[in-house]
């Protein structure tokens, strides 16, 4: 049996990247980190692509940096054709494997799809994306079809204490001090 084979799928898939253009005649691509730090998404292994719907496993055989760019060698692509049909797929590990967060720390995952709720009770929608603008991270939140605000999308910064007064993972909640109208 191939190693291949013997892998387990991801069972709660999150994207840690992207496979970008070949580098090369040999087989290299740049690879896009989604991580805090860019070269920690090495650190999560195995890494599993979806290519026509089926789960693909692939392994690293190298990498390295290439002026600002990482780029890959991935076992079994040796020439620029094997590599292109590569090219734009997301680099995904199972999220069991990320590190439990200390109190207060979230993975933007965790977020998708909680409620916000203004300290007032209005409900604002529900977290559609996560954005992130350097000084501080930026919740999308997706507002109601019959908002009294006629507000289809609500962009709330995540600031802990500040806007944001409390995460209930459990029940799917965010409370925020934020103004409905904006």
């Amino acid at each position: 049996m191939s190693k291949q084979t013997s892998l387990e799928l991801p069972v709660s898939p999150i994207v840690l990247g992207k496979l970008g253009s070949t580098y090369g005649i040999r087989g290299w691509l740049r690879v896009f980190s989604s991580t805090e730090h860019a070269e920690d998404i090495f650190e999560y292994q195995p890494w599993f692509i979806q290519r026509a719907g089926q789960w693909q496993h692939i392994e690293l055989e190298a990498w390295k940096h290439h002026n600002q760019d990482m780029i890959v060698k991935i076992k079994g692509i040796d020439d620029r054709d094997a590599a292109n049909l590569l090219i734009n797929c997301e680099i995904t590990v199972d999220s069991a494997q990320l590190p439990e967060l200390d109190a207060g720390d979230y993975y933007w995952k965790d977020l998708m799809g909680c409620q916000v709720v203004s300290t007032t009770g209005y409900s604002l929608g529900t977290v559609s994306d996560m954005m992130e603008t350097g000084s501080n991270d930026v919740m999308v939140v997706k507002a109601s079809l019959k908002d009294a605000f006629g507000v289809k999308e609500r962009l709330i910064p995540f600031l802990d204490g500040q806007v944001i007064k409390k995460v209930d993972l459990a029940t799917k909640t965010i409370d925020v001090d934020w103004d409905p109208g904006f």
